[in-house]
């Protein structure tokens, strides 16, 4: 549905959601199932699911053989770095760094994309709880503030969104990686699987199957996942959870849902003698008109840095320094994860052994270190878990065998798979640093002339020392395990290059300290929730958008509660 407003009062709605990506979607599928009409708020163009255009394509059907050409790069000269945009089957979805710059005082790689549906499109869909290791981090080791809840605070709404969404993953008994309702797990292969076994013996460790949101069984009208493996194009099954496949139509279903796209939320509007937020402020990317929208409640979804950039340039004279930063915490304690740092090797065995299908995950090792006092570290705090996978090579392997071979021998070697290889990655938390930061930078504008964020963030001396560890523990797990020619590598790790930016609105316990309480208010003005990654008091080393989810869940079932009472 869409809107076309006409007076304050036909732009009145009980919910106003800014974002329809995973916490987006989330926040309007239990707000409408909760009898709320809702507004979705989407700065980018609609895509309703199905509308992935490039999702049935071949190589060969793709320009340049799904390569950009060096006239395309030039609008993606900071993501092209990163190499996700660098194919034309997923251009589409990534904004041009020409038209939405940013400026970075360090190196920072941020990776967008707006349409329905944002980056739960794109994403890796990995899906991991924290645990009480984690919400317990921040006041164990002093840094950054407490978080304001516990592993069973969020526990039941882990169960609620798992359920819904479908992750699939194999029950562990992990304390500090706690199982899920999880669909039937995708296997590992035969490599993986003797890893696992491997590693368990000599170490104690835990490989496991990656935790996905890949539907290994049919439910809500989605379908079972084809193993084709190429979910970031869209899935036209709705195999992996997106807000395009699942949430946003089951909160089309309820009646109560308008979306309305191209509306470029830049300010939510202050009301201060009720010391509440009335509404939004919007710029139409299409027709340049500004227009309001007005709600009794409004959830922030638009991102970390997109929240918090809303939040700041929310200012006036109750709020000189931007909506909720009283604490002046706004905008600070940007975290990312690290990673590409690991180790690959050879297995000579297992050679009679192959794999069928494009399996849409790898492996995961849960992490070992800083667990307990047996497994202290002293050169750094908090830890890593690894992801990778075991596959054979192909004929690829040849380029560099050319000068061994040539002729008839030679070709019928390359048509045969090759030996067994495994890759393992480490994925290292960051501590939330107060420094690491995001400002608002009226010189340079965007394409709807709104002013942009300068960005000054990196990783310290805690996540270097880390890394080491990274690569020589996966070194030591994978020569245990038998492989040959193991090699550590590191190949550099920049803030915003895992995607899984968050903090700059972190929760907290006090106003004096946080920009969110427990519930993911705004402590200067409680009807407004920010729930995306912005959110985050800590970073954790697992991903994640399933926290997200579950802390929307809450939040929305939370403020439902609230405006019965008449309190919002």
């Amino acid at each position: 549905m869409y809107f076309n407003a006409k007076g304050q009062a036909s732009a009145t709605y009980d919910a106003i959601v800014i974002g329809s990506g995973i916490s987006g979607g989330w926040a309007a599928k239990e707000l409408c199932e909760k009898g709320l009409q809702t507004l979705v708020l989407e700065r980018g163009r609609m895509v309703r699911h199905g509308d992935y255009p490039t999702a049935m394509k071949e190589a060969w059907e793709l320009p340049n053989r799904n390569r950009l050409s060096a006239e395309e790069l030039k609008d993606y000269q900071k993501q092209s770095r990163t190499g996700y945009t660098m194919r034309p089957s997923t251009k589409h979805w990534w904004v041009k760094d020409t038209e939405h710059p940013y400026t970075e005082v360090k190196r920072f790689d941020w990776i967008r994309g707006y349409h329905v549906g944002g980056r739960s499109i794109m994403w890796g869909r990995h899906s991991y709880r924290l645990s009480d290791l984690d919400f317990e981090a921040n006041a164990k080791d002093g840094h950054g503030v407490d978080w304001p809840i516990r592993y069973a605070d969020l526990a039941p709404w882990y169960d609620y969104v798992e359920q819904f969404a479908g992750i699939q993953g194999q029950a562990e008994g992990l304390p500090h990686l706690p199982d899920g309702k999880f669909q039937p797990p995708i296997a590992l292969n035969c490599v993986e699987q003797h890893a696992r076994e491997q590693i368990q013996k000599a170490f104690g460790r835990t490989l496991t199957i990656g935790r996905t949101a890949n539907l290994t069984q049919a439910i809500h009208g989605r379908g079972a996942c084809q193993f084709r493996n190429r979910c970031m194009r869209g899935c036209p099954y709705g195999a992996y959870f997106s807000s395009n496949a699942a949430t946003l139509p089951a909160a089309e279903a309820t009646g109560n849902l308008t979306i309305r796209p191209h509306s470029v939320v830049h300010s939510i509007i202050y009301d201060p003698e009720n010391k509440r937020a009335t509404g939004v402020r919007v710029l139409d990317a299409e027709t340049g008109e500004s227009l309001e929208f007005y709600a009794r409640v409004i959830f922030s979804c638009a991102s970390a840095l997109g929240s918090t950039f809303i939040l700041m340039n929310s200012k006036s004279d109750a709020h000189p320094d931007g909506l909720g930063n009283s604490s002046g915490q706004l905008g600070h304690n940007l975290m990312d994860h690290h990673f590409r740092a690991g180790a690959t090797g050879i297995h000579d065995d297992f050679g009679d052994k192959y794999y069928s299908g494009r399996r849409p995950t790898g492996f995961y090792l849960a992490r070992f270190r800083n667990l307990d006092k047996a497994s202290q570290r002293k050169a750094y705090l908090r830890g890593f878990g690894y992801q990778g996978g075991a596959s054979r090579q192909n004929w690829t392997r040849g380029i560099k065998e050319m000068d061994k071979g040539l002729g008839a021998d030679f070709k019928d070697q390359l048509i045969l798979p090759g030996p067994w290889q495994l890759g393992m990655t480490g994925f290292g938390e960051c501590l939330p640093y107060y420094e690491n930061k995001v400002t608002l930078n009226e010189a340079v504008r965007d394409k709807h002339g709104l002013p942009t964020l300068t960005i000054d963030a990196e990783f310290k001396e805690n996540e270097r020392k880390m890394r080491e560890d990274m690569m020589i523990d996966a070194a030591e797990m994978l020569e245990a395990a038998g492989f040959k020619e193991v090699s550590t590598f590191d190949a550099g790790s920049w803030p915003g290059l895992g995607i899984h930016e968050m903090g700059t609105a972190r929760m907290g316990r006090d106003p004096k300290t946080s920009v969110l309480n427990k519930w993911n208010q705004v402590w200067d003005c409680p009807n407004v929730f920010v729930t995306d990654g912005a959110c985050m008091t800590s970073a954790a080393c697992q991903n994640p958008s399933l926290t997200y989810m579950a802390l929307t869940a809450r939040a929305a079932d939370y403020a439902v509660q609230e405006m019965k009472k008449m309190n919002l």
